[in-house]
């Protein structure tokens, strides 16, 4: 019985404790946020931040660097010079590209320009998960609205890219690194400052790594810009570099493909 009584009184007590516990966390939540405000340019240049309005199937894609920031609407991309001071995004006029896309696309697009309607966007920076913090722009016309992050290459790997520009087969084969595998065939290219092919590799090379963001196709041989990053300290079974698609610069379907 007194074990009964002793448990009763020390209730309020653990109570009391996991309210302060609860309060404690919220507060370090507040205090992160309100640090990661007063460093927002530089978060904000850290990442990419992606919003998949419902319904459609691509995202609308921010970034930002040196004071600059582009859209990508799955549409048309905009772009434009920015401030960032007092929580708040100051654009100007943004230009853009002028391409003709779906209904639906021209929709996003037009959904994605609203956000910065008014030259003036609050926006709201969380980043407690580091991995993927959120970024919450408060828009007159299109309301709040979360987009998520995720780190740009130069902050993953805490370097900048080497540009190199591979030929990539619509043949691959198979292939043995740490464990068999399917490996693409590539070619590299060199250009001159003008644009002109100074050298392409006379054979077909096995590439064993992935390269983040290409999609490889059977019946298409495609010239790829790629940005090429030295990991630091790689494992004993890791390829020392990281590859990320940058842009397609070359498509060609191949011959009874269409």
């Amino acid at each position: 019985m007194k074990f009964k009584y002793l448990a009763l009184s020390l209730l309020p007590l653990a109570l009391a404790a996991c309210q302060t516990s609860d309060v404690q966390k919220l507060g370090d939540t507040a205090v992160k946020v309100l640090q990661q405000q007063g460093n927002a340019e530089q978060t904000l240049n850290a990442y990419q931040w992606s919003y998949q309005p419902a319904g459609t199937k691509q995202p609308i894609v921010l970034s930002f660097k040196d004071q600059k920031m582009s859209i990508e609407t799955g549409c048309n991309n905009m772009f434009g010079a920015v401030t960032i001071a007092n929580s708040t995004i100051t654009t100007g006029n943004l230009a853009a590209t002028n391409m003709m896309c779906t209904p639906e696309l021209m929709k996003q697009e037009a959904f994605a320009g609203s956000l910065f309607q008014g030259g003036k966007t609050a926006f709201v920076l969380d980043t407690a998960n580091t991995e993927a913090p959120t970024l919450t722009l408060v828009s007159p016309t299109a309301g709040k609205v979360v987009f998520t992050g995720k780190m740009t290459p130069e902050t993953k790997y805490n370097t900048q890219g080497e540009t190199i520009f591979l030929e990539i087969s619509p043949e691959t084969k198979q292939c043995t690194g740490v464990a068999p595998q399917t490996c693409l065939q590539v070619r590299e290219i060199k250009y001159a400052e003008n644009g002109v092919k100074t050298q392409v590799d006379k054979d077909w090379t096995l590439f064993y790594d992935n390269i983040d963001g290409f999609k490889h196709t059977a019946n298409e041989r495609q010239v790829v810009r790629i940005k090429r990053y030295e990991i630091k300290n790689p494992a004993a079974d890791q390829s020392k570099y990281a590859y990320v698609q940058d842009m397609i610069i070359e498509r060609e379907a191949i011959k009874g493909s269409l």
